[in-house]
């Protein structure tokens, strides 16, 4: 995911988020934001895993 998608959903997030925290919910908001950024990690794993996947294997140079 490109660093200027995941600014502009934190940005459009960010209003509900500061209202649940100003509402004493401040749980609720550090959860969703916790799973946004494992959704994204777990999407990044599996690009970096894809990548590894296509690149020829190294040789050991002895």
């Amino acid at each position: 995911m490109k660093v200027s998608h995941i600014i502009i959903v934190l940005i459009i997030f960010a209003w509900p988020l500061n209202y649940l925290y100003q509402r004493q919910l401040g749980a609720i908001s550090f959860l969703l934001l916790a799973i946004f950024f494992f959704v994204i990690s777990i999407k990044e794993i599996k690009k970096l895993k894809a990548q590894k996947e296509k690149e020829p294997p190294r040789e050991k140079i002895k």
